[in-house]
């Protein structure tokens, strides 16, 4: 397994800073990027202190596509992904601009969609264009789509990543 270290990096519009951490590149297939974070890896949101991650999960950069996703090992949520610009992928560096919306898919098989009114707020705080507000609704509704039908890669995709990174720990 390759032991990589990419530096993610989201911002908010406007270049604001957001989440950055360091994750381990697993590799990549038709979906796209596949990182690992590790149990007690820290991730800090702009300026506040760091945190310790809880648990494992893989991280998909997809190859096509205005989002990111979380697969979680354990914990509430089965699938995070966040509503996004389109990811850049460059060097060793993950960067992408979140949008506020987040779909989650809880262990039960439930989906949600997060932080509606976050997106509301920062169409005007932030001065989101109107094309970006567009390509946000279309990606979250796509977005609540296959991860409620279990469409790769929101499906098995993401198990043989997670096991072969936790078989090297």
């Amino acid at each position: 397994m390759t032991r990589d270290t990419i530096e993610v990096r989201y911002t908010k519009w406007g270049g604001i800073s957001h989440w950055h951490f360091a994750m381990e590149l697993l590799g990549e297939d038709e979906h796209g990027w596949w990182l690992f974070g590790r149990t007690g890896m820290t991730l800090q949101r702009g300026a506040e202190p760091e945190i310790r991650q809880p648990r494992d999960f893989a991280l998909l950069v997809p190859a096509e596509g205005c989002w990111t996703a979380c697969f979680n090992v354990e914990g509430e949520l089965d699938i995070y992904a966040d509503v996004t610009t389109r990811p850049v992928v460059r060097d060793s560096q993950v960067t992408a601009v979140d949008l506020d919306l987040d779909v989650v898919r809880f262990w039960d098989g439930r989906v949600a969609v997060l932080d509606e009114d976050e997106f509301a707020e920062h169409q005007v705080e932030l001065g989101y264009p109107a094309e970006v507000i567009d390509q946000a609704r279309v990606t979250c509704d796509w977005l609540v789509a296959a991860v409620s039908a279990r469409h790769e890669p929101f499906g098995q995709a993401s198990a043989p990543w997670l096991a072969r990174a936790q078989r090297s720990a």
